[in-house]
């Protein structure tokens, strides 16, 4: 496979990731730990699969390390729950948004990594990215709602856990992508058993609920993560670190053009500043 194609491979998985938001927003009132396990286990039956279509499957498990496994479930289980639970406690675009500095924190914590260097041009975007954060956070002046703080805290911490999985992979790049089959299964049967222990089953009801469920499983928690795997094992991983800047604005779009978020000033600029600020740090990474 080519460089070219990896890379065009790894985008889609933005693209996919754009539509998270959306689709967790639909399956409301499908509690976090539940969501998560219906859809993860949609996503490995699939990845799984096709997998064993390709052979050599379990005998390319057991070269796999171990910190890899906990690394790629605690990711993938971390990341979501988070990220589901701060979507039910705060209103989806502004918890979204917050959600989507991980390609910002990406560029931080890259350049804190032994072989890089943390530039002006990374504090200047962090600087102009937290600003964006903070404007919705404060509501564009209408006032701090402590209402929506646990959301916007699980947010943070959504984009810390998914922002250090992805540096930290870069340890492993020779495991093969067929492993994220079972991250995906093994993090279905975890959110599965934080259901049973801390939720109320939902049984889901009416088709957007399902479809949203069914999408989520396919796509953005599904095929997603294999894509995004041939990308940064085989392609340009700063050009699709960069591409993943564009999923805010993305994500925020799909909202608005779906009525889940009104097409607000503040919305926008805060979109904007994060995307931007981001922007600025990939390019304090491509300076020399």
């Amino acid at each position: 496979m080519s460089k070219s194609l990896a890379t065009t491979i790894g985008f889609g998985a933005v693209l996919l990731w754009s539509l998270l938001a959306l689709l967790t927003v639909g399956s409301d009132p499908i509690p976090p730990f539940q969501l998560s396990a219906m859809a993860f286990l949609i996503g490995g039956l699939v990845g799984l699969g096709f997998s064993l279509k390709r052979g050599h499957l379990f005998r390319t498990l057991r070269s796999v390390p171990v910190l890899a496994w906990v690394l790629g479930i605690g990711g993938l289980f971390g990341y979501h729950a988070l990220y589901f639970s701060a979507l039910r406690l705060a209103p989806a675009a502004e918890a979204g948004l917050i959600a989507y500095l991980w390609p910002l924190l990406i560029v931080i914590f890259s350049g804190l990594l032994p072989d890089e260097k943390l530039k002006p041009l990374h504090v200047l975007g962090a600087i102009v990215s937290f600003t964006g954060a903070a404007l919705i956070v404060a509501r564009g002046g209408a006032g701090f709602q402590w209402a929506y703080v646990p959301g916007y805290l699980l947010a943070v911490l959504c984009a810390l856990t998914w922002s250090g999985y992805s540096v930290v992979s870069r340890r492993f790049r020779a495991v093969p992508t067929e492993v994220v089959t079972f991250f995906c299964l093994a993090t279905a049967i975890l959110s599965g058993l934080a259901h049973l222990i801390f939720e109320q089953t939902v049984l889901p009801s009416g088709a957007i609920t399902w479809l949203s469920i069914a999408g989520l499983g396919l796509g953005p928690v599904g095929l997603a993560f294999y894509l995004w795997d041939v990308g940064v094992k085989q392609g340009d991983i700063q050009l699709l670190g960069t591409a993943s800047y564009a999923a805010p604005l993305f994500s925020t779009c799909i909202l608005i053009v779906a009525g889940y978020a009104q097409a607000t000033a503040v919305l926008l600029l805060a979109a904007g500043l994060i995307t931007a600020g981001a922007g600025l740090a990939a390019l304090g990474s491509r300076k020399s």
